[in-house]
């Protein structure tokens, strides 16, 4: 009996992990790519402010242009092999010398430029599937007050987390981007949304209703919840009204 119910919890296991793996796929496209256009727009300001009075500031954001830019482009079309490795360790593209993001963080690690580096080569390594090396850069990273994108940081750590089996992080991290700011109404449901159904799949059904119940209480116009997809949810969880 006992070694029955061994080989039962053995087999839940494995079940409970092919149901998180590849889970951050289903999102990826959609995270980054917001990502990638709030954290240029939102640090963009502060990084002015330090562009005058600090000259390393400068420097880094002289060096970080060209990087970005090839960032920035990949985060509208796709993360080609190519360019992922000229943006993260420099080279020539276009007749154009880039020096890499990887260099930007090393030479210029306190500046602002070299935290949304940190932001950049933490996604492009999620992208190669290289999780713990985008785990270190996301979890240096620093939203500085911009909500939207360190919601954002927190779902690709979720995410590279999930990819690894690691789903009590996994959850943890999904369910921390959900609350970095509770009145926003763009990226926080999505982020609702993503931590309730990661939660459904990994059978962790107390956390996978309360977050589809927050969801529905509070951001009564996202999608999922007008068109009635997070009643459905509920429902197939055993909540009923």
């Amino acid at each position: 009996m006992a070694e029955n119910k061994e080989l039962n919890q053995a087999d839940e296991s494995s079940l409970v992990i092919e149901k998180a793996k590849n889970f951050w796929t289903k999102h990826s496209k959609k995270i980054i790519y917001i990502g990638a256009a709030l954290i240029i727009l939102s640090t963009g300001w502060i990084g002015y402010q330090k562009f005058i009075v600090e000259p390393n500031e400068q420097k880094a954001n002289e060096m970080i242009f060209l990087a970005e830019n090839i960032f920035d482009k990949m985060a509208t079309t796709n993360f080609s092999k190519d360019s992922v490795s000229i943006a993260l360790n420099g080279g020539t593209l276009d007749g154009a010398n880039v020096i890499g993001l990887l260099k930007v963080i090393n030479n210029y690690g306190s500046t602002l430029a070299a935290n949304r580096a940190k932001y950049m080569v933490g996604a492009s390594y999620l992208q190669l599937k290289e999780f713990d090396k985008a785990i270190k850069y996301l979890k240096d990273f620093d939203g500085n007050g911009a909500d939207q994108v360190q919601c954002k940081a927190y779902l690709m750590l979720g995410h590279a987390y999930a990819e690894k089996n690691q789903t009590e992080d996994a959850l943890s991290y999904y369910k921390k981007a959900s609350s970095v700011n509770k009145k926003d109404e763009v990226v926080t449901p999505d982020a609702l949304m993503i931590a309730a159904s990661y939660a459904a799949k990994i059978g962790k059904t107390e956390d996978a209703i309360e977050l589809f119940k927050n969801l529905k209480e509070n951001y009564a116009t996202y999608i999922s919840v007008s068109n009635g997809d997070v009643e459905k949810q509920l429902a197939r969880l055993g909540e009923f009204n």
